[in-house]
């Protein structure tokens, strides 16, 4: 393998390497848990071609680390140098690769293969990382891909939930997914705010101590007009509101590309919903729909339809890090081992809004573009964010499948405008 051009911009304080190689196995051993339940059969299935077989997912983020880190060092010997090919996701710089919708055609390495393989890579890293012999690049690299990491997990959660629901017996990815008592959505409220000039983004990583990915810096100032931000993201209940008024049968609310979307797919409710509506598909099988949690898997056209049929909009993501900056994360996680959204409860600052993190990331009306000052990180981790700045819509917040020390105010998702089977829901906002 050839080394690889420089990552990342500047040099950062080197990370204590207890503390970092502690979070790495960690890490690791989080997404082994996540694949556990699946057998062989249910991890190399793709359902569509903007999902992942769960085997890709835990072979792709070995790639990785192998790739960006212990093969930068010259004379390295790859575990098998064949697999550069398979588990390369869209690095162009490095080499070519396996056609993404074609990945559920990897029958080979087997599932136990690609185990081997993150044994392998992890005895190798944590062997040059418990000798001190990573230096501060290859340190920020280990940092980078446990974040990367970190949104596989996430991925590896929503593909299988999509592959299993396309199979007929739609099985339970775990049948022990029971869900807790069913709390009642706070009162929705509009939190008013005047017209400011407000700073949102992050400070570029690693220059600054907090990681942030490239897509997210630098800071700089916005005009953010005065609005009103919903107080809570939109229920089930409200939702279906919209589908009992013919929200799906009106064409006067939704963009021209989404109502062609729409009869495209004959798209009538959200996806995973059961015709009744009153039931949904979820990780733990079909199970009855909680009228009170936020509405999840939508894409941007039915959270935009919704919007005008409330009479209001998406708020911008300006606005919406302008709400959650204050805040701290708190919320419904992938930690909590549901997978499944739930209503906030009882709140007791009514002025606050409440659910920003977690739950269900929430889609924005901002167009996924670069900030003023952009700067991708130098090398081949350049194409990590910048190369998708077209044809994406913003999303933040996190989701109950997003593992909770994965996020922060400034995080930037995204995701093209007819994407539905991510944990994704929205909030509302309108003008003051």
């Amino acid at each position: 393998m050839s080394t690889m051009a420089a990552a990342v911009p500047d040099l950062a304080p080197e990370p204590p390497p207890g503390s970092l190689a502690e979070r790495f196995r960690r890490v690791r051993a989080h997404s082994a848990h996540l694949a556990a339940p699946l057998s062989a059969e249910d991890a190399m299935v793709q359902s569509m071609p903007d999902a992942s077989p769960a085997k890709w997912h835990l072979a792709h983020t070995t790639w990785f680390f192998e790739r960006f880190i212990l093969a930068a060092r010259p004379g390295y010997r790859p575990f098998d140098p064949d697999w550069d090919y398979l588990f390369n996701s869209y690095y162009q710089s490095v080499g070519p690769f396996h056609a993404r919708p074609n990945r559920g055609m990897l029958s080979r390495p087997s599932l136990a293969q690609v185990r081997e393989y993150r044994a392998e890579v992890e005895m190798r890293l944590l062997q040059r990382l418990d000798a001190g012999d990573l230096d501060g690049e290859a340190l920020q690299r280990l940092e980078l891909g446990l974040h990367h990491e970190q949104q596989h997990q996430e991925l590896l959660l929503t593909d299988i939930k999509h592959a299993l629901w396309c199979n007929p017996l739609q099985p339970a990815y775990r049948a022990d997914l029971v869900g807790s008592e069913q709390a009642a959505a706070p009162p929705l409220r509009w939190l008013a705010r005047d017209e400011c000039i407000a700073t949102i983004g992050a400070p570029a990583w690693p220059a600054a101590d907090a990681f942030a990915y490239d897509n997210e810096s630098p800071p700089h100032r916005v005009l953010v007009p005065a609005h009103a931000l919903a107080s809570r993201p939109v229920s089930n209940a409200e939702f279906r509101g919209f589908i009992d008024d013919g929200g799906y049968r009106e064409p006067g609310l939704w963009l021209s590309d989404g109502w062609a979307r729409l009869q495209a797919g004959s798209w009538q409710r959200p996806l995973y919903w059961h015709e009744d509506l009153e039931r949904a598909f979820t990780l733990g099988g079909v199970r009855a729909l909680d009228p009170q949690a936020p509405v999840a898997h939508l894409s941007y056209y039915e959270a935009d339809a919704y919007a005008r049929w409330a009479g209001a909009r998406l708020p911008t993501e300006a606005e919406w890090e302008l709400a959650a900056a204050p805040l701290p994360v708190a919320g419904h996680f992938a930690g909590d081992d549901r997978f499944e959204p739930r209503a906030a409860g009882p709140v007791g600052d009514a002025a606050t809004p409440v659910q920003l993190f977690g739950d269900v990331w929430e889609w924005t009306s901002s167009a996924y573009t670069a900030y003023p000052g952009f700067r991708a990180w130098r090398g081949s981790l350049g194409e990590y964010n910048g190369k998708f700045m077209c044809g994406q819509w913003v999303l933040r917040g996190g989701s109950c499948a997003t593992p909770r020390d994965h996020v922060r105010a400034s995080y930037r998702n995204f995701f093209p405008p007819d994407a539905r089977w991510q944990f994704a829901g929205l909030r509302l906002a309108r003008d003051a």
